[in-house]
Order: C-alpha cells, then structure tokens, then sequence
C-alpha cells in the first residue's frame, strides 16, 4: 500500500508514466485542459508583475528602515536595486527560453522560475542588508525572464492557432498587474505596515504555486490515451482541436524533410524550397544554407523581418506605458493634489478598455497583425499629444485626462500590443510551412519569446528613465509628445508585420511520408 502511494505521489510530481498499465494522474483532463492551462499562464505573469509592483512603494522605506540607511542613500540604492531586477530579466529572458526549448518539458523550467520567486520574496520580506536585498531582486528578475519565456512557449504549445486569442488573456494579465499593483502595496502600505504587503504576495503566490504543481501539459496528458484523445481543447473553436493535438510532432516533421530531399536526389520529383532566410528564391532544399538553418534554428530568427518588427514594436510599446506608468501618479498628485491611492487609481481608466484585448486577438488570428498593430500606434498618437494640455486644477482638465488615458488603453495595451505578441508565434508557423523542418527537432518558441521578454525589459527599463528625465526637466507637455513620437515610429515598425496569417493545413488531412518515398493517407490509413 505504501509503495502504491509513493508511486501515486511521484506520478503527480514527475508526470511520467511508470508502466504501459499505470493509471493515468487524478482529474487528468481538467488539468491539461486548455482554459486550465492558460489560466495557469496567465496568473503566473500576473503574480510576477503583482510582486514586481507591490513592492515599489515599498522598496524606500525598507531600505531606511529595514536596512538602516540614511535618507540620502535611499534614492541611489533604489534606483540600484530597480537595475538589478531589469539587467536579471534582460539577460535571462534569452537564457531561460534557449533552455526551455531544450527540455523535454517545458513545466520544469515553469516551476524553476517559481522556486526563484518563493526565494526571492523571502529575501526581499525578511532581508536587513543590502547584499540580500540585491541578491533578492536578481532572483526576482530571473523568476520573471523563466514564468514569461517558458510560460508563453508553453501556451503556443497548448493553444494551436488561435494565439492571438490567448494572448489576449496574457495581456489582460499583464497589465492588470503592472497597473493596480502601485495602488495596492502603498495602500496597504499606509494601512496596515511593510509587512502586510508581503501578505498579500505570499498568498498570491501559494495559489500560483498550486496551479503550476498540479498542470500537466498536452504531450505529457497523451501517455494515457483513455479519455483524453476525444477531449475538445480548443479555446474557440474545434478546429483548434485538431491542430494542436495531431499535427505531426517537429521531429516528424524532421524525418519528412530529410526523406523529401532524398527524394529530390533520386529525381522522383521536383521540390524547390524556400531560401532559409524566407525569400521565397526556389533553392534547393539540400543547399548549404538549408542544412545550416536546421543545425542553427535560432540564428535564423534574427534574420526574420517580422520577428525583428516584433522586438522593436516591443520596445516602443514598453516604454510608452512604463513612461506613463512613472511619470501620470506623481503628476495628478501634484496637479490635482490627489493623494496616492487617488493617483493610482486613476490607472483604471488605462485597464478597462485593455479588457478587448481577447476581441484584438480573435481579430489578428484572423486577418493578421500589420493593420491592428498599425492602427493602434496610430491612434495612440492624438491622447498622448493631448495629454499635454492637462495643466490645472479643474474638473475638464481632470475628465481630459481620464479620457486620454482609456484611449491609451483601448488603443496601445490592446489594439497595438496583442497582435504584436501574437506575431512572434504566426512568423515562426509562416516560415515552418514554408520550409518545414528549418526550425530544427525542439522548435524555437522558448527563445523567440525570451527575445520577447528582453525588448520588453530593454523598453521598459528605457521608457522609465527617459520620461523621469523629461518630466523633471522640460516638464510634463515635453513628456507627452516625446512619446508621441514615440508612437509615429511604431507606425512605421508595424509595416513589418505580417499582413495576413497564412492558413496553416489540417494536420488529420494532410498525408503522411513514408520511408520508401511514399504517403499514407491519415484518415483511411491506406498508401496513396
């Protein structure tokens, strides 16, 4: 009995199946269900961002009264304390993804990042000096580069073709947390003390840790067949099904392009390929470069227009809302002599537009990302030039700037930001169906969106400076059409988006090569 039972608790651990007769883990298709999956994900990065921001207002009173240091040291190792946390998410975003992409699970790597968050909270909660205080935000940085680039992979894996729709979700996350978490740890803060903020992330952490420990990812659900083959995974429709589950896995998509280029060797048919660097030249498939970009997947992102649209698009986005996200709560308070959690609330007018932002996905699933992300720049431009002219005291100055603000958040959090995340995944899936196989065995879905994370990180870490800067100089009109311009230029990135998502072929349609140069027909199971 004893034995069954450590047999049942390692199962639910390592989810691996011990015999061909094992039964499968409790509750096994609730928890590799898609909606579960993406739950999982997104409050992951919510918890992340959560931690991130509570602790901001927290970080100058822990440093004088924690750790001791006099008043005029405070503003120099917070500042300090802020570049640590950006240089360990900048650096180890590529690192974490570049490893994902190498493990045979991606849920490791998941819970790895969410040992470094537990270690980092505690750091930061009980740490009296600076060392373990900086130790704490590295640790706190890493954490965030694992959950974002392993937790996004992981979700491309789980959801199939309606990415767009999923991301919409993650960004919902993402900036509910980035934006309510200020109010919420100067508030509790104020109220209740430094260690009452800490409450409320550990018990936003247990809950995460919870998730990450009892999901089980698709491919690893299909050790246990019974049941789960007829499950509908999709997240809207059933087509998303039959994508995600049965498309062949990539290193049978591999053994098909290596027995297609014999085939062309032999001269049983022509079969021009798409240059590695996605011209489109009809190169043959068994020319120098083709075989260098299945050896060196990863290089080939960097060659990608599209994918470099994405990072710099990343870039621009980032830092107009970590701008804003300085810069607006000190402003209102001086301008309208708000208090703090006045000022931080006002952040609602930014949040509730970006609520559409499954609608933006849905939408770019569709018809692409070129023309939503476009026009989300676009129109992002006139409130950040208007913003400018909120000046005083009155309650039209006051509506101005709400009003400006929810058109920032209809129009850059959701309009421009989703398809954008959502592009990364539709170029690498554009370029496998170009030339299959040219993304190697494991895929490059860790590390494009480790890159992801970086331009995330590099924007943010950018956009927080200039506009402290700015805003302590020029002023507050200076600040707002900087940024604008800011803008402009991502109208112009956003041209290097795709236009239209190509329409990726039914996997339970398509045939499937054999060895001796022929096919078989996947529904009749018959040579063809």
């Amino acid at each position: 009995m004893s034995c069954l039972k450590f047999r049942s608790i390692t199962t639910f651990f390592t989810q691996s199946q011990h015999n061909p007769n094992s039964k499968p883990p409790a509750y096994l298709e609730f928890r590799s269900s898609t909606p579960f999956i993406l739950f999982t994900v997104c409050l992951a990065i919510f918890t992340d961002i959560l931690f991130y921001g509570l602790i901001v207002p927290v970080i100058p009173f822990s440093l004088s009264e924690q750790v001791g240091l006099p008043e005029n040291k405070v503003q120099h190792w917070t500042a300090i304390l802020l570049a640590c946390y950006n240089a360990a998410l900048f650096l180890g975003s590529p690192v974490a993804g570049f490893y994902a992409d190498r493990t045979q699970s991606r849920r490791w790597p998941f819970i790895l990042g969410l040992i470094a968050l537990c270690a980092s909270t505690l750091l930061l909660c009980l740490g009296k000096t600076i060392v373990l205080l900086v130790i704490g935000r590295i640790l706190q940085g890493l954490s965030a580069a694992i959950v974002w680039s392993v937790g996004l992979a992981l979700l491309v894996d789980t959801i199939g073709k309606d990415i767009g729709y999923a991301m919409g979700y993650v960004n919902i996350a993402m900036s509910v947390g980035l934006l309510i978490s200020p109010v919420i740890g100067g508030a509790v803060y104020a109220s209740a003390g430094y260690y009452a903020v800490y409450y409320i992330a550990f018990a936003v952490i247990v809950c995460d840790i919870a998730l990450r420990l009892v999901l089980i990812e698709k491919k690893v659900a299909r050790q246990w067949p019974s049941g789960h083959e007829t499950e509908t995974v999709g997240v809207t429709t059933p087509d998303a099904d039959s994508v995600t589950r049965e498309r062949p896995e990539p290193d049978e998509r591999q053994h098909a392009g290596t027995r297609s280029e014999k085939r062309v060797e032999a001269g049983d048919g022509p079969a021009a390929s798409p240059s590695p660097t996605g011209g489109g030249s009809g190169s043959d498939a068994n020319s120098p470069g083709a075989r260098l970009t299945t050896a060196h997947p990863h290089r080939e992102l960097f060659k990608m227009r599209r994918i470099l649209a994405v990072l710099l698009g990343t870039v621009i986005q980032a830092a107009i809302v970590f701008a804003f996200d300085t810069v607006v709560p000190l402003y209102v308070k001086d301008t309208f002599q708000w208090n703090s959690t006045a000022a931080g609330l006002i952040f609602i007018c930014v949040m509730v537009p970006g609520f559409a932002s499954p609608l933006t996905g849905m939408l770019a699933d569709r018809y692409g990302a070129r023309w939503l992300s476009l026009a989300g720049f676009a129109l992002s431009v006139p409130p950040l030039v208007c913003l400018r002219f909120v000046t005083s005291n009155t309650l039209g100055h006051k509506v101005l700037m709400c009003a400006m603000l929810a058109l920032l958040g209809g129009t850059l959090i959701s309009l421009a930001t989703t398809p954008i995340m959502a592009e990364l995944t539709y170029a690498i899936e554009d370029r496998e169906a170009k030339q299959p196989g040219v993304w190697g065995k494991k895929g490059v879905y860790g590390i494009a969106y480790g890159l992801w994370t970086m331009a995330f990180a590099l924007g943010g870490t950018v956009g927080s400076i200039m506009a402290g800067y700015i805003n302590a100089g020029p002023g507050w009109g200076t600040t707002t059409w900087s940024f604008a311009i800011w803008a402009v230029v991502g109208v112009f990135v956003s041209l290097g988006l795709g236009s239209k998502r190509r329409k990726k072929p039914n996997a339970r349609d398509s045939p499937v090569p054999t060895d001796d140069g022929g096919v078989v027909d996947r529904q009749l199971g018959q040579a063809v």
